[in-house]
């Protein structure tokens, strides 16, 4: 939660870039003693941009500035994805920490990072290692000098337990002012009786995973914690049984820390790879394999793709309050219409759990791909990214997102610009469909709008009215302000509710 709302944001950590610095630069103490670590995060919402199309950013600036309830204190990153090389701390020189007016700050690092270089046997011993007759022979080092590698965390993580898979995607955390890389670490096998392989980017072949941990790294001192998520796991509880110091169990998460914790992509995009078979229950169906799933496919940068699965915060069917998901759609094997969901909670008690919504087969429900085609033979739509395209600006349709709202569907396409000779994209419109309509507008609140027939709500006229008159009045001008409120908060799920609440409110006032 943030300022008490549970919200969805994004989080970009700046991890320090060597290979800009200049050539002339490249020094040896640069690279090894005084360009030592990355600074800070940048956090965004994901439902709101500037009025320029840019992040709208809730912590941004060096040092971190927050708008929010989150407060960084312990700004460096030592370890992270793509720091990968070998430094010293300690040593005197001091270590570069950020630009500022007129001169840069600095820093001498003051964690537990990092093995002490002691005496002379160990230099000579890291020397030979990594190859640098530098390690030896240099003036920089002091009794408090420390060596820093295996820096980059999934490697860190896999020296210390090869026998745990890594997620492919970890993520950072801000915990107590300390900036927390999370990793989804699964238990595998390729020898689990009657069950088919699964070919994956977690291993060639396997036949059994679990998400029985999660690892905590320090991006400041690279201290690693083994928590327990799965004690069903009867590989994880013989791995417990040969390192018992290494993991920790899973009553002793801090609640701060397991606030963070999300459903594993990897293991869900498994999870459903599988379930586009063996959702037939019927053995002569499925024998035939005559009802066959598929991933649906969108439109990205211009190129066909499949869809990946994708977090947000939704109401489920018969949910009683938002929650955080992940969620996957699904289309026949040889047609484009959907006709599945698949989610996974994220959520306390909730967490690991699935749910399939499955369609009637007799009702007809666009999928993905269709929606695509719709918005392409749309000739607004079509006019105006054509338009942008002859102007030399590159036209970006970012993903579709398919949002169950109730008992229908609504997707969401934004829309970005980037110059030819820029990087920088900007978010100019986002589309809209729901049932027959589709909008594009410059907002997703303004298209919700429209999609959802805003309706305004006039000052009354002077007259004599029924006390039962008045009370519908009331309980639309109130349906018609939550409705405005969860528009303004991005919530088109409630949003949704308010707008056929006042609806029918507005049906009962005209008879």
């Amino acid at each position: 939660t943030l300022n008490g709302n549970y919200q969805q944001v994004m989080l970009s950590p700046r991890e320090l870039s060597y290979e800009q610095v200049p050539q002339r630069a490249r020094t040896w103490v640069n690279q090894r003693l005084k360009y030592t670590h990355g600074y800070g995060l940048v956090m965004s919402p994901v439902n709101r941009v500037t009025s320029q199309g840019l992040p709208e950013f809730l912590i941004k600036d060096i040092p971190p500035v927050s708008r929010v309830d989150v407060q960084i204190t312990r700004p460096e990153i030592y370890y992270g994805e793509e720091t990968n090389s070998y430094i010293f701390t300690g040593t005197s020189t001091d270590e570069f920490d950020y630009p500022r007016a007129g001169e840069n700050a600095f820093i001498r690092y003051n964690g537990k990072g990092g093995v002490p270089m002691g005496s002379l046997w160990r230099r000579l011993a890291y020397a030979y290692d990594f190859g640098s007759l530098k390690i030896l022979i240099s003036n920089y080092f002091t009794e408090q000098s420390r060596i820093h590698y295996y820096r980059r965390i999934k490697e860190r993580v896999s020296k210390v337990a090869p026998f745990l898979r890594l997620d492919r995607d970890p993520y950072i955390c801000v915990i107590d002012g300390k900036l927390q890389w999370v990793i989804d670490a699964y238990t595998l096998s390729d020898r689990y009786p009657y069950s088919e392989p699964v070919l994956g980017d977690l291993s060639n072949n396997f036949n059994y995973i679990r998400n029985s941990v999660k690892v905590i790294v320090d991006a400041y001192n690279g201290t690693m914690q083994f928590f327990v998520v799965d004690d069903n796991d009867p590989l994880l509880a013989t791995y417990r049984k040969i390192f018992p110091k290494l993991f920790a169990a899973s009553q002793t998460t801090p609640p701060q820390l397991k606030e963070h914790f999300r459903y594993p992509l990897d293991l869900f995009a498994i999870q459903a790879q599988m379930y586009l078979s063996y959702h037939m229950s019927d053995p002569e169906v499925f024998y035939n394999q005559e009802d066959l799933w598929r991933f649906p496919r969108e439109l990205y940068e211009g190129n066909e793709q499949l869809m990946e699965p994708y977090y947000m915060i939704m109401r489920l069917p018969q949910g009683k309050t938002e929650e955080f998901i992940l969620i996957l759609p699904f289309t026949p094997g040889n047609k484009d219409n959907m006709i599945a969901w698949m989610a996974a909670h994220s959520n306390g008690e909730n967490y690991g759990k699935l749910l399939l919504y499955e369609f009637p087969k007799q009702q007809l429900v666009y999928g993905p791909r269709q929606i695509e085609a719709r918005i392409d033979q749309n000739p607004q739509i079509s006019q105006q990214l054509t338009l942008w395209s002859q102007q030399g600006s590159k036209v970006i349709r970012g993903d579709l997102l398919v949002i169950p709202i109730q008992e229908s569907l609504l997707y969401v396409e934004p829309i970005y610009l980037r110059a030819e000779q820029g990087e920088l994209p900007e978010l100019k419109r986002v589309i809209v469909a729901y049932d027959e309509e589709i909008v594009m507008t410059e907002s997703l609140a303004e298209s919700l709008a429209l999609v959802f027939g805003d309706s305004e709500v006039r000052k009354p006229v002077p007259v004599s009215i029924s006390p039962a008159t008045s009370n519908l009045a009331q309980s639309a001008l109130e349906s018609f302000r939550r409705g405005q409120q969860a528009l303004q908060e991005g919530n088109w799920t409630e949003y949704g509710k308010y707008q056929q609440e006042l609806e029918k409110i507005l049906e009962q006032l005209n008879h």
